[in-house]
């Protein structure tokens, strides 16, 4: 019992130390270029295990996604101002709608292994500033290049990306089959640090959680 308590102990310390040192190692290493004037205004959302991106919309946002409005998601409409994104692991997204509903299976398969899906909402006005929101001015190569990584997690099918049927929380978000695999070292917070990098930002080297992302936004950018 010794022995497991002991190998128990150093596995958690291992893992805080990866955290830790996954939050305060910068990536990428050093700052890029300056990529001028920030001209398009993103936002992070958290909560206390899982972060979205808030996409401010324009015309050609809502024309480069318009196949939301194919799956009865009102992104078109005009009181819209942010389509937000998120990446996750399906289990648990799907099957957990609140805290009240957390099962075992899903959480058994989000920290083993588990088949990805897109998830995507409509927001008005969202207040700034708030404890859960983080902005951040960007360029307009790099919000197209943060559009582009978002776009290319869709899984496509042969009429574009999978929406998956008789899923959502509400009217206003649809749930869509994505690229790559979820677990708990590559999760939906990492994915949310390497969308943010393609956008020019620096993250920690490792973001598994809220936290150590919204520490490691705060100190590099």
């Amino acid at each position: 019992m010794r022995k497991v308590l002991r190998f128990l102990s150093m596995v958690l310390a291992a893992i805080v130390l990866a955290a830790t040192l996954g939050t305060l190692v910068p990536r990428p290493l050093w700052p890029a270029a300056s990529a001028g004037e920030g001209t398009r205004h993103i936002l992070v959302l958290k909560n206390p295990i899982h972060t979205d991106i808030a996409i401010p919309v324009d015309d050609a946002v809502r024309k480069r996604f318009h196949f939301l409005v194919d799956a009865g998601l009102p992104s078109d409409a005009p009181e819209v101002r942010y389509i937000v994104f998120g990446w996750g692991g399906r289990a648990f997204y799907l099957e957990t709608p609140t805290w009240s509903e957390l099962k075992a299976v899903p959480v058994m398969k989000a920290l083993t292994l588990d088949a990805s899906v897109m998830h995507v909402d409509v927001a008005g006005a969202i207040v700034e500033p708030h404890p859960d929101v983080a902005g951040f001015d960007i360029g307009d190569d790099q919000f197209t290049a943060l559009l582009d990584f978002i776009a290319a997690s869709f899984q496509q099918g042969p009429g574009g990306p999978i929406v998956i049927e008789n899923a959502a929380y509400s009217s206003f978000d649809r749930f869509y089959e994505a690229n790559g695999h979820f677990n708990a070292l590559v999760g939906c917070n990492t994915w949310t640090a390497a969308a943010l990098r393609t956008a020019g930002l620096r993250t920690g080297w490792w973001n598994p959680l809220p936290v150590s992302l919204g520490w490691s936004l705060r100190l590099y950018n």
